[in-house]
């Protein structure tokens, strides 16, 4: 099984969680979407909307965030095969895919400065333009793609899109503090899947220096935050690449690689 991700990416994050979880091998291969690695022919063959992440079983390709977790809980059942790993209950799947209704993107990029976002959506522009040129029997899908970035940058000016953005978080985040009124976790007493989805999104907010403003306010989404920081699956995934320090030299390696590039003008 291939697993086809990078750190930065919160849907990434939220499937290697449940690989962590649920005891899944894996070979690893890190595709990074802010240098444009996600638009290389090669990887662009095979998933050409060039989203993460891509899990890869054989034949079998999923590119879907919930698929590819349900994918992962089938194989952990058979795998398993002595009852101790059950199938996820109506509760769980609903709060997967309530979670999954907000798209993180916009309320993201509003909170990184701009002078950043144009820079590299700028580079990421040119970085389509040369895959389009090596690749020219893509080029309808890389024409998609560009097309996309426009049309992004263009949404980004919207106040109402991102107002909106915001205010389904809030409400999200509203509801779950309800639910952790009831149970220590999104879906009872035991982490779940639910709790797998939920946890990246949190991830992103400490992420952006949110956590006083979206989560410390709530107080058992509060809790709930302390208390998943110290899964051994939340360490290895996120905690390795945005904990403390590493958070810097993360983002600052890949800041380095966009500029030497751009400075080059190898995109």
């Amino acid at each position: 099984m291939q697993l086809y991700h990078h750190p930065y990416s919160l849907e990434s994050q939220k499937v290697r969680l449940a690989l962590e979880e649920r005891n899944i091998d894996y070979t690893s291969y890190h595709v990074n979407p802010v240098t444009g690695k996600n638009m290389d022919p090669s990887f662009f063959r095979m998933n050409p909307t060039a989203k993460l992440p891509v899990f890869q079983n054989g034949s079998h390709v999923f590119f879907d965030t919930i698929e590819i977790i349900q994918y992962i809980e089938r194989i952990a059942l058979v795998s398993s095969g002595s009852g101790i790993i059950t199938q996820s209950s109506k509760q769980v799947v609903e709060w997967m895919y309530k979670i999954q209704q907000w798209n993180p993107k916009f309320f993201t990029l509003s909170h990184i400065p701009e002078k950043y976002y144009i820079y590299t959506s700028k580079f990421i522009r040119r970085v389509i333009i040369a895959r389009m040129s090596e690749a020219p029997d893509l080029a309808t899908s890389y024409h998609t793609k560009l097309k996309e970035a426009y049309e992004t940058e263009e949404k980004m000016r919207d106040p109402q899109i991102l107002r909106r953005s915001e205010q389904d978080l809030v409400k999200l985040l509203d509801e779950v503090e309800m639910q952790l009124k009831e149970t220590l976790y999104l879906a009872g007493n035991e982490f779940t899947l639910a709790d797998v989805m939920l946890v990246p999104i949190l991830a992103r907010l400490a992420l952006l220096g949110l956590e006083e403003e979206y989560i410390s306010c709530r107080t058992k989404l509060g809790s709930y935050w302390t208390s998943v920081q110290q899964r051994p699956s939340y360490k290895k995934v996120i905690s390795k690449y945005f904990g403390g320090w590493k958070r810097r030299k993360t983002l600052f390696k890949t800041w380095c690689v966009v500029r030497v590039r751009c400075m080059l003008k190898r995109f």
